[in-house]
């Protein structure tokens, strides 16, 4: 215990993690910021222009499209990954057969490699040859529905999200899954003792325990969200026209295509405050009153303890 409680042997083992971090995380950031406020195409000198690129930003009509488009993708990301994956976690708890099976199924696109699901769906999309879906809507009698999705203005966003919701619903599924079978089983047992139905039990028992759980999943989908980049920039980078622009891929055509590299550092800014901001409104939403208050409270003891220490 007192090798725990050295200063010293405390810093050693931490300064190796806190060192890559600081190179890894917050270098990265801060030459983001510094480049937001030059003007510098990649090669000579980087001239000071201030706020110039950030005015220039809110003045952009596609910066507008890319951050609306980034709200729908976002919806459609996170209604897939999160309501999917505890729907299936759900009804894997009820199996009894051939669980570990359903759960590396369903966990296999989140280790194939981008290109390859990429190009997966665009096989599925495609017109010619005649892709799955409009293959599936051609034998339903839809043939008013068969279209190009990825070249129209009307279904790429959507084509370019449903890709990328598909990929991580099974990793969803899996934490969801391991922290339901994790609950004590003697809490809903004596609630079905008591009368209660199996959807009683799932919502007002089951989903409240594990809503630490879903927080951090709502945390970690959201800020996926934001970032995405990979799959919508292949499938169709961001065309199109701007259809399925989005704020990373606009980021990365101005800083890497157009080489306005302060002008992509203040769009990759504006990515970063918008995640941090996504994560502060959804602690505010999802923790209560009485949850706040308990925190506070755990503050001042340990603030306390420290000055007790002392």
């Amino acid at each position: 215990m007192g090798v725990i409680k050295s200063k010293k042997a405390f810093l050693a083992f931490l300064l190796p993690g806190l060192l890559f971090y600081i190179l890894a995380v917050f270098y990265p950031i801060e030459e983001s910021i510094r480049l937001s406020f030059m003007k510098w195409g990649g090669i000579g000198d980087k001239e000071f222009v201030g706020f110039q690129n950030y005015i220039t930003m809110f003045h952009d009509k596609v910066f507008y499209t890319a951050f609306i488009n980034n709200l729908i993708y976002l919806v459609i990301v996170v209604s897939m990954q999160l309501a999917v994956g505890l729907f299936f976690a759900i009804l894997l708890t009820y199996m009894t057969r051939h669980v570990t099976l359903v759960k590396t199924l369903y966990y296999v696109p989140c280790i194939i490699t981008t290109v390859a699901i990429t190009q997966l769906f665009r096989s599925i999309y495609s017109t010619e040859p005649m892709g799955l879906l409009n293959q599936f809507l051609q034998a339903a009698g839809l043939d008013g529905m068969v279209t190009s999705w990825l070249a129209e203005v009307s279904t790429a966003l959507a084509a370019v999200s449903i890709p990328e919701g598909w990929r991580f619903t099974g990793m969803y599924m899996v934490i969801f899954y391991a922290a339901l079978v994790s609950l004590d089983p003697s809490v809903y047992e004596a609630a079905k003792v008591d009368g209660a139905s199996e959807l009683q039990i799932l919502f007002k028992i089951k989903m409240p325990l594990i809503k630490e759980i879903i927080l951090l999943t709502l945390t970690m989908c959201l800020t996926g969200a934001l970032r995405g980049f990979d799959i919508p920039f292949l499938l169709t980078s961001g065309g199109p026209g701007n259809a399925s622009e989005l704020m990373s891929t606009y980021m990365y055509k101005k800083a890497f295509s157009s080489n306005q590299y302060g002008y992509g550092s203040a769009l990759a800014v504006f990515i970063i405050v918008e995640s941090i901001l996504a994560v502060y409104l959804i602690r505010k939403v999802f923790t209560t009153k009485e949850e706040r208050e308990i925190r506070e409270m755990e503050r001042m003891q340990r603030r306390q303890r420290r000055r007790e220490g002392r």
